[in-house]
């Protein structure tokens, strides 16, 4: 399915100059040709890239791919359109940003993108110029936000306007279908759409399907987004050394990611010492000592929009690793090793977890909480967990190309001293798989 291109909605009638309307326009204007995804990633992303040898996407063609693909999945289950909130799901839709970690937590944006019609973008106040650039919205609108910041103990009265704004698309646009796919939605909205006669559907199950088939524009986006990741965990590793904070570490890839155009970090995971046993230590003000084992898990969202999502650790210092450190890390990179291998497409889910290395018996009780799972422009559809692990709803399917996962091992010990944690990115193709993340493991801790 593809919409009409509607173009962005303008003011038809000519200005007077020095108008407000004109001056407004003007700005408008300026703003849009000055926009961070106009004036691109800048020279040291740019030169990192060539490097690597990786070509620039397609923008154009990734953003009618993926409408295509939320369209295309919207009428196989009967929608007239999604309405989308989740701003890493509008970021699929219109490639356009604004504010994503602030939105993600305060409702005051999202879209309605129409199964059979145009793209409309509900954005916060002033900001109709973020969108400029993708040539994908094809209108703008004011957002009416009815959070309890906003509206106070007025949400009834505001949720009633915002209602009628989407029901007024929906008829417009619906072909009479008043079935809409919408991803977070409170109960109040809920409500008041369905008091309009409109029926909100998963659309979470719309947009992870939609996102789970990378196009090879994307897939470009992804190689480049991991190139910066790797750059800034290179420099990283350079500022290891016995008294330097976890924070102070961790700050590196922040600074690294967002020079390189990267957008944020979605976790705290990074450990060092005892506090890499058990997983899941938040980065603290510890200061790393020489002999500790430093681990942490990207979980970088970079340039594009894009995950980079891998695990190192390495060993703090000058010194050699312990023998217990060397178990450790030998243990985890087997099963990287092993369970990467299994990747190709036509293997079904259930089988992969079945067939999987997992962690021996004294380090089974501490596992990581999946073997694999999905990363797009984050951690995507599907969650695959350990075998034994698995339970009466837990969805299977089948590994497809175009797909993209990531490969998790996190081993130690059941009340030891640390634990491993390595992660790599991995590309579902036609005849197999191929390993997007390379940055190089610990040496010495592979003895090697």
């Amino acid at each position: 399915m593809t919409g009409t291109n509607f173009g962005h909605h303008r003011k038809i009638m000519p200005f007077e100059p020095g108008s407000v309307e004109d001056l407004r326009e003007q700005a408008r204007n300026k703003a849009a040709g000055l926009n961070q995804h106009v004036l691109g990633y800048g020279l040291q992303a740019e030169a990192e890239w060539a490097a690597a040898g990786i070509a620039a996407p397609d923008m154009p063609a990734l953003r009618k791919y993926r409408l295509d693909r939320i369209r295309t999945e919207l009428a196989r289950r009967g929608y007239a359109g999604a309405l989308l909130y989740d701003p890493v799901n509008i970021r699929y839709a219109t490639d356009s940003t604004n504010m994503q970690l602030w939105v993600a937590h305060n409702p005051t944006r999202h879209c309605f993108v129409a199964t059979d019609g145009p793209v409309v973008l509900f954005d916060y106040f002033s900001c109709e110029h973020l969108s400029d650039h993708s040539g994908v919205v094809d209108e703008v609108r004011p957002a009416v936000s009815w959070m309890y910041l906003y509206s106070g103990e007025l949400t009834e009265m505001k949720v009633e306007r915002w209602a009628q704004g989407i029901a007024d698309v929906v008829r417009e646009h619906g072909g009479g279908n008043r079935r809409i796919a919408v991803d977070h939605l409170d109960h109040e909205g809920v409500d008041a759409l369905a008091r309009l006669g409109i029926s909100p559907g998963n659309g979470e199950a719309v947009m992870e399907t939609a996102r789970l088939i990378k196009s090879p524009d994307e897939i470009l986006c992804m190689r480049r987004s991991i190139v910066a990741c790797e750059a800034a965990v290179g420099e990283m590793e350079a500022a290891l050394r016995p008294g330097i904070s976890e924070n102070e570490l961790w700050a590196e890839l922040h600074r690294g990611n967002i020079a390189r155009g990267g957008e944020w970090i979605e976790t705290r995971l990074l450990a060092s010492g005892p506090r890499t046993n058990p997983w899941f230590q938040e980065c603290s003000s510890r200061v790393v000592e020489a002999g500790d084992l430093v681990a942490f898990d990207t979980d970088l969202i970079g340039p594009y929009g894009f995950c980079a999502d891998l695990s190192r650790t390495w060993l703090c210092g000058d010194g050699e690793p312990t023998n217990e450190q060397r178990e450790l890390y030998s243990i985890a990179a087997d099963q990287i090793a092993c369970n990467t291998a299994l990747l190709k497409p036509g293997v079904g889910f259930r089988e992969l977890v079945e067939r999987a290395a997992v962690p021996p018996p004294d380090c089974f009780p501490a596992r990581y909480g999946v073997l694999f799972h999905g990363v797009g422009l984050a951690d995507e559809y599907p969650t695959l967990p350990h075998a034994a692990d698995w339970t009466a709803d837990t969805p299977d399917g089948v590994l497809e190309p175009g797909m993209v996962v990531c490969v998790e091992s996190y081993i130690g010990r059941l009340g030891g001293h640390e634990g491993v944690k390595i992660e790599e990115q991995i590309l579902i193709s036609e005849d197999g798989h191929e390993q997007l993340s390379s940055y190089p493991l610990d040496k010495r801790l592979l003895g090697k």
